[in-house]
């Protein structure tokens, strides 16, 4: 089973482009500002809550916002949406255009266009539980990242290290992160 994502180039207009930039440089020294008072204001939390529906699909809701998560028939799905690692490449990837448009505003680089392309390699024996030995999760995601602009190649490459060293996404794909699971039951 093979599943690529290829998104078309994110753009912005020139003009709304100083605009952009200046609205994420003012959110960039409000944000400093009010941790350098208080570093409790650092903290933030970000909530999910799913329900299962149909076959194996979920309702998800977070803040004001919800979607429909299922699998393919292939994985017991009715592919009435898309399924949680196409949401994860999808998460990756916008977290990835929105993270090089906070740098570049913040690091002065102009930036025109972002294209990013996520392809993650899963083997379906660990989901499925075929072989303990494989893991249930991707074995590797590839980004094919494309800058359009005026700057030099040296500039994107500076924009690029500021990225993969702060993109949350990044950072949730390549470290380990605590999960704390708890169960409730309710007979009926």
């Amino acid at each position: 089973m093979t599943s690529t994502s290829t998104l078309p180039t994110t753009t912005t207009d020139s003009a709304q482009r100083p605009e952009r930039d200046e609205s994420l440089r003012a959110i960039i020294s409000a944000t400093a500002s009010a941790v350098a008072e208080d570093a409790s204001r650092a903290a933030v939390q970000f909530r999910a809550t799913g329900e299962g529906v149909g076959s194996v699909a979920t309702d998800v809701r977070t803040r004001q916002h919800t979607f429909v998560v299922d699998e393919p028939a292939s994985l017991g799905g009715d592919d009435s949406a898309t399924n949680p690692v196409e949401y994860a490449l999808g998460a990756f990837i916008g977290c990835q255009v929105v993270t090089y448009r906070f740098w570049a505003a913040r690091l002065g680089i102009r930036l025109e266009g972002v294209t990013v392309e996520a392809v993650g390699d899963l083997d379906v024996r660990g989901f499925f539980g075929l072989d303990d030995g494989v893991r249930a999760g991707f074995t590797q995601v590839r980004l094919d990242v494309h800058l359009t602009g005026p700057e030099t190649a040296e500039r994107y490459a500076e924009l690029q290290r500021a990225v993969d060293a702060h993109c949350p996404v990044l950072d949730l794909f390549a470290n380990p992160t605590p999960v704390v699971s708890t169960l409730t039951t309710t007979a009926g």
